[in-house]
């Protein structure tokens, strides 16, 4: 299925410009608003805006001379008009569903352009899976602009993917339609140390004109930093605390700080704004990312706006960091980003500035939700076979496959184990002294196992090490084929009879999550297209997320969405200690470690 693009400033120019003299009658007014003028941070009672084309032809205090025999009206009843929200930084697949699904499910949230990497399912099916993306997002009633993914491998030598993407597939894809520049940077310590592909991936998205988006997971802000910046990253989203909000925009880059299902960072970094007075111009809110049950139940943009508000934010502050500055930084401040003349008409009528209750949403001059319900189309891609049969396992696995053999003679041994930290993308580099039962190293007490299954390729690859942290107890294991951003399954357990029947089952299903204690299944979600995504109603997929959330409770975990720690757990860019599918990574030093220290 195909949809007309939409159409462009010169498309409609004379039409706006004859609109707002009053020389044509308007498609849309909204008439009797609060507008909330971004670009100077005003709130203005009884305005008008007058629309035609999908676009803003005129703002003001009335616009009765806009208004034809067949002019529709929208009574906004003293109610603020917002522009629609943005997501500066997010991948559509963490959501667990696809371009279409995902945006039926925030669109009644308010949430009118996105900027998404799909380097999840570049990593799967290379450049003709983000294709199928791009062309998925350029179906939907709301604007879904693409980045292209720059690091599949994210760390090269420390992963093996599924597919490669090269600085060739960078540049034919800058010529797309859709995209808007390059996906986050990952590889910093390529950018650092001036790899060729890096530069030559970065060179292209600046010769096009477009936006290098960055990803700096180091604490270190010294040369190495000053290096990665002046690589030519332009963004960052990866600062957990108020000096590195601080330190990206003195050097220039735009702070994106993230809200997501399990990433807690604004309230650490917004005191660059609230406390310290610096320039909130430099600032964005972004998610990265939500699963479909924080959709469903919670939000999504709007829930982030809410937050940084509740931090102390001034409310027009945090929705310049949900609206104009993020326009302003992808370079399409006459696009989107604020109600103004020639920009796309994608407006919200809410009651309250803090609370925000998005109560109508208008997007491209048309309604297209009320009150919490989607009232457009949100077309599907066609997916074909080739994208739904990704689970390339060689065989069923057995419990042996999950064993850490410890050293002859050994009663305990000394263990490397990843340490999950709640709310937080980085782990812990720990080390646990562990108990060693008939040869092997057995979990014991909060640590548990975690194996890292290839799924690509058919190799039969099993790499094994620890993981602390989630608080499982009794016989259990989890398994899942969202594994960022190898993807290939990660599988956390208690008992090696469980994660192999976890293991099995994915393959069987061809892709998704799963978890099972005392070897029956508690909860499963199919994700059959890339393992990464389900094509259901977002609703759908929540309630089995919700199913999942309690089977991880109902084995001992207690921490908050545990379910995004457990999928980036072979994330091989992200400090301090991770897995992969050639073993466990040390990411402070680039380095493979044993799991056995003695």
């Amino acid at each position: 299925m195909t949809q007309a693009p939409f159409p462009s400033w010169p498309d409609t120019a004379a039409d706006l410009v004859n609109v707002a003299a009053g020389r044509a009658p308007a498609d849309m007014i909204i008439t009797g608003g609060i507008w909330v003028n971004v670009h100077t941070r005003e709130t203005l009672p009884d305005h008008d805006i007058a629309i035609v084309q999908g676009r803003i032809a005129f703002v003001g205090p009335s616009a009765a001379h806009c208004r034809g025999e067949n002019t529709q009206i929208i009574e906004a009843q003293g109610r603020y008009l917002i522009p629609g929200l943005c997501d500066g930084h997010m991948h559509i697949e963490s959501g667990m569903l696809t371009p279409a699904e995902f945006a039926r499910a925030v669109i009644p949230h308010g949430t009118t352009s996105m900027f998404t990497d799909p380097h999840e399912i570049a990593n799967v099916l290379g450049l003709e899976g983000v294709r199928m993306m791009h062309d998925e997002a350029l179906l939907q009633p709301v604007n879904i602009f693409t980045q292209m993914p720059s690091c599949a491998p994210s760390a090269p030598g420390m992963e093996t993917t599924g597919f490669a993407i090269t600085a060739q597939d960078v540049a034919e894809a800058l010529a797309w339609p859709g995209i808007v520049g390059l996906g986050e940077m990952m590889n910093f310590p390529g950018v650092i140390n001036a790899d060729p592909q890096m530069l030559a991936e970065i060179a292209a998205t600046q010769k096009a004109g477009k936006t290098v988006g960055g990803h700096y997971a180091s604490p270190d802000l010294g040369p190495a930093f000053a290096a990665y910046v002046a690589g030519g990253p332009a963004d960052d989203h990866e600062g957990t605390c108020e000096a590195d909000a601080i330190a990206r925009m003195r050097q220039g880059m735009r702070a994106m700080i993230r809200l997501g299902s399990a990433w807690y960072d604004v309230e650490s970094q917004i005191t660059a704004i609230t406390e310290r007075g610096l320039d909130s111009r430099n600032m964005i809110l972004c998610t990265d990312d939500c699963h479909s049950g924080t959709l469903v139940n919670e939000g999504h943009m709007n829930r982030v706006v809410r937050h940084a508000i509740a931090c102390g934010c001034d409310p027009l502050v945090a929705l310049q960091m949900a609206t104009i500055n993020t326009a302003t930084h992808f370079g399409l401040e006459r696009e989107i980003g604020s109600l103004t003349p020639g920009r796309r008409a994608d407006v919200i009528l809410t009651s309250d500035l803090r609370d925000l209750p998005i109560e109508t949403v208008i997007a491209r001059g048309r309604i297209v939700a009320q009150n919490g319900e989607c009232l457009v189309e949100c077309p599907h891609y066609a997916w074909p076979r080739q994208a739904r049969e990704t689970v390339n396992m060689a065989r069923d696995l057995r419990a042996e496959d999950f064993t850490i053999t410890a050293p002859a003679g050994a009663n305990a041994v000394t263990a490397n184990v990843i340490g999950v930290v709640e709310n937080q993308a980085p782990t812990k580099a720990l080390q646990f002294e562990l108990p060693v039962t008939e040869g092997r190293v057995t979990a014991h007490g909060d640590v548990a196992q975690i194996a890292l299954v290839e799924r690509h390729r058919a190799t039969g690859g099993v790499v094994n090490a620890l993981v602390s942290g989630f608080g499982y107890t009794g016989k259990m294991a989890m398994a899942s084929t969202v594994a960022h951003d190898s993807h290939h399954m990660i599988v956390v357990g208690t008992d090696a009879e469980q994660m192999a029947l976890a293991a099995n089952h994915l393959r069987t299903l061809g892709g998704g999550i799963t978890i099972f204690k005392d070897s029956a299944e508690l909860a499963t979600i199919d994700l059959p297209i890339a393992g990464l995504m389900s094509d259901s109603p977002a609703r759908e997929v929540a309630a089995k997320t919700d199913a999942m959330m309690q089977a991880m409770r109902d084995c001992g975990c207690t921490l908050n969405n545990a379910y995004m720690q457990h999928s980036l757990l072979a994330l091989v860019v992200i400090p301090e200690l991770r897995i992969s599918d050639l073993g466990l990574v040390d990411v402070r030093s680039f380095e493979f470690v044993d799991v056995i220290v003695s």
